[in-house]
């Protein structure tokens, strides 16, 4: 059974016990959220799509913990002009466990 379900403005394939990692959400640690933006949900072969969302379905999930990603260097060079850049950033995290499809 997975569900298609769209998370901080991103779509996600998601399943029963699965963690993911979407952008931070501004929710404690250990609190429980629910989305209700289902877009496909699929029970044993008997898929239900939605004209966008499927009513009534949602996915309740946890949070686990917030964390900053790796870095990611951004280098900017313009050649025989003496121009070099070097900037930098981590991107802010969220691990959610879905806890359940409905």
């Amino acid at each position: 059974m997975y569900a298609i379900v769209e998370i901080a403005g991103q779509q996600f394939k998601v399943q029963k016990d699965q963690k993911i990692f979407v952008h931070r959400l501004d929710k404690e640690e250990g609190a429980d959220l629910s989305f209700d933006t289902v877009m496909l949900k699929d029970e044993d072969g008997n898929i239900t799509v939605g004209a966008p969302l499927i009513e009534g379905a949602s996915v309740k999930a946890k949070v686990i913990k917030h964390i900053k990603d790796k870095k990611v260097l951004v280098f900017h060079k313009k050649r025989r002009k003496g121009y070099q850049k070097m900037n930098g950033h981590r991107q802010c995290l969220t691990q959610i466990m879905i806890t359940d499809i409905q």
